[in-house]
């Protein structure tokens, strides 16, 4: 149970800083846009998935986002590295978080049903 308290409160401290180094260090245009929407740490602490979200629907663009991402995931763990108090930084994996655009095609489809009325 500890460990699972440990790992939420981890879990807080990366959404945080990610989302706070994505807006004032990472230099990369491809990122500019990104909102981080969820942490998950794995049990042992070892892993960080980071959920994160972007505006628009194009493909494209979220394979620019998920390659600008990638790219600055060293400097973001390095920068990990001075702010948090763990002996090990988690190794990051940012993963889309397509439940924004999930919810907005619900709506739009909810909307049609009320049109059709």
């Amino acid at each position: 149970m500890a460990n699972a308290q440990r790992a939420g409160r981890l879990a807080q401290e990366i959404q945080k800083d990610v989302t706070d180094l994505i807006l004032k260090r990472v230099n990369d245009p491809r990122v500019q846009d990104v909102t981080v929407t969820s942490v998950e740490v794995s049990g042992d602490l070892q892993i960080a998935t980071i959920y994160y979200s972007i505006l628009s629907d194009y493909a494209s663009d979220r394979k620019k986002t998920q390659a600008g991402l990638e790219a600055a995931s060293g400097l973001i763990r390095r920068e990990l590295g001075a702010r948090l108090t763990v002996y090990k930084i988690p190794e990051l994996h940012f993963v889309l978080d397509n439940s924004i655009q999930y919810g907005d095609h619900i709506e739009e489809l909810i909307r049609g049903l009320h049109k059709k009325d």
